[in-house]
This record gives structure tokens, C-alpha cells and sequence, in this order.
């Protein structure tokens, strides 16, 4: 497989790991954001969330918690982000998640500066959108 994830799992290529548990492994980011940078994956391959078990979905959020703690002491502040396909910005296929610190000063700005403008949506299409999402 030629995914950069699953050789820093296997020991191919080398990581700075700060946590492993028997279904994630949590490590520095290589090309970091910020300094702290942490990245959390699930050892078994899936490219997003929805493909894992329960069992490695509840493992990578809990090391993802006990991780958020020692980022968060950095600064006071952390982003959690996963982009969840292709779409969605992810650039590595493997699910992982972001964990960066943040600073008043990081020019990263809010989830909304991500996107041109608001989306103005009518009472018919939240309604559709409700219906479709409820469970």
C-alpha cells in the first residue's frame, strides 16, 4: 500500500511518536501548522470515519481526548479538525485527525474564513435537509 500512514504504522518511515494504543497511534505532525502540531490515526487503514468499527472509532477519540489536554497546554487553544474524504480536503486517504495549536496571532482565522460566503438556504430546503439528517 502506498500510504504514508500506514508505512509510518509499519516503521517504514520514521515519526516522532507520542502515544500508542492498540488501535491508534498519535505523532507530530512532519510538515506542521504549529509548533505542537499532532496528528492521531487509526493503525488499520480506512479513509473516513464512517468506514471504522465502533471498537477503532471509540480507541482513536480516546486517545484524540488524552492528546487534546497536552496540545491544549501549549497555548490554551486547539483546533480539531478531520477532513473526511477527498472532498472535504482530507490529502492523506487515511482518516486522521488534526490537532493544532492555536494562538490570537496564527492568522488561521475561524471555520467560517474557510468558505467565500454564507449560505443562504430557504425554509424548504432546511426542512429537506432536516428530514434527510434526523435520525
Amino acid at each position: 500500500m502506498d500510504c504514508i500512514f500506514c508505512k509510518i504504522i509499519l516503521g517504514d518511515i520514521p515519526a516522532k511518536i507520542l502515544k500508542e494504543t492498540s488501535n491508534s497511534v498519535s505523532f507530530l505532525d512532519a510538515f506542521p501548522l504549529a509548533k505542537g502540531h499532532v496528528l492521531v490515526i487509526p493503525k488499520n487503514h480506512h479513509q473516513k470515519i464512517q468506514d471504522m468499527s465502533h471498537e477503532e472509532n471509540t480507541d482513536l477519540f480516546s486517545l484524540v481526548h488524552l492528546m487534546i489536554s497536552k496540545v491544549d497546554a501549549l497555548t490554551g487553544a486547539t483546533l480539531v479538525a478531520v477532513h473526511n474524504g477527498k472532498e472535504a480536503g482530507q490529502e492523506v486517504p487515511h482518516v486522521h485527525v488534526h490537532l493544532v495549536p492555536r494562538s490570537a496571532n496564527d492568522s488561521a482565522g475561524t471555520i467560517h474564513s474557510m468558505f467565500d460566503s454564507t449560505l443562504k438556504l430557504s425554509e424548504s430546503e432546511i426542512e429537506e435537509l432536516y428530514k434527510k439528517l434526523k435520525i
